[in-house]
């Protein structure tokens, strides 16, 4: 390993955009917020390079250009995969959030919507665009969208163990990456929902939506946005170890749900992660997501070990 190394055994600069992350051993889970999270552990793991931002729009363009790769939101849809669904659903797209008028049932998914032509190049659909996003993360990336671009940078998804490692930043058993209360010095400090989700949206963050990467300053390792933003995909099956979660605050398509496809562990929360709803802004929190699913939300980062 070469570069400066601080206190916390990280080294940054030996990789062009990632951090080195010592190893050691932290308390995984939590014992205090949702089921899904415990137990709480301690875990011990080997060294590894972590990109130090969440994969852009900018970087997934290039990804693109250089193989004509075509995301699975973009692609055509067997309906055999999905039986019994709608068959008008069954076209090229992928999950937008759209708020709604006033409070709702928080169970109903209403602010879900399948919109034929959302993909990473119009997250939000047909008309928009991805003028003046490239420093923002991509998202409306299903889980082969994001292995297959790791693949070609010549990287891999991280583990849910690495993640959560990383996300702590050093700050072992603390409720958020940042310490245990929500805001530091009464600044928000991660792009999160403040206000009723999911129709009020204060933006004390200064973000209605995505933010570029970069923008709140990096945790105890350097790394940025581990936290908020979009969530990110980890290689790990969930539900391998610890229980079901009773509820989850992420889009999947109506047709999946008995239709095979396996849900992978999703970290770090959203920019639609609110406390009157979904306190998941955390490096404890997890969420699965199946793998056939993209949303406005879910984004990813890579690693590299050894």
């Amino acid at each position: 390993m070469t570069g400066a190394q601080n206190k916390l055994g990280v080294a940054a600069g030996a990789r062009d955009g990632m951090v080195w992350v010592k190893a050691g051993s932290f308390l995984m889970g939590s014992e205090e917020f949702y089921p899904e999270e415990r137990p709480s552990r301690r875990v011990s793991i080997a060294g590894f390079w972590i990109d130090r931002y969440p994969v852009t729009i900018e970087q997934f363009a290039r990804f693109v250009a250089e193989t004509g790769y075509v995301t699975a939101a973009e692609r055509a849809v067997d309906p055999a995969a999905y039986p019994g669904a709608d068959r008008a659903l069954l076209v090229p797209g992928s999950a937008v959030f759209t708020p709604t008028a006033g409070p709702v049932d928080l169970q109903s998914f209403v602010w879900w919507r399948y919109t034929p032509g959302a993909c990473w190049r119009h997250p939000e659909g047909p008309g928009s665009g991805i003028v003046g996003l490239a420093d923002h993360p991509v998202t409306h990336v299903a889980f082969e969208d994001a292995t297959v671009y790791a693949a070609w940078a010549g990287k891999a998804l991280p583990t849910e163990t690495e993640w959560e490692f990383a996300a702590r930043g050093g700050l072992d058993g603390k409720r958020f990456a940042w310490g245990d209360e929500e805001t530091v010095e009464r600044q928000w400090v991660a792009n999160t929902w403040q206000g009723e989700f999911p129709w009020q949206n204060l933006q004390l963050d200064g973000f209605a939506r995505t933010s570029p990467t970069g923008s709140f300053a990096p945790n105890g390792y350097g790394l940025f946005d581990m936290i908020g933003n979009v969530w990110e995909w980890t290689v790990d099956v969930y539900g391998s170890h610890r229980r079901p979660a009773r509820r989850s605050c992420c889009a999947q398509k109506e047709s999946s749900v008995g239709a095979g496809f396996p849900s992978r562990v999703i970290k770090g929360g959203s920019h639609l992660c609110a406390p009157n709803y979904c306190l998941r802004y955390r490096p404890a929190a997890r969420q699965p997501l199946t793998e056939d699913t993209s949303t406005s939300h879910v984004g990813f980062r890579c690693v590299t070990r050894g």
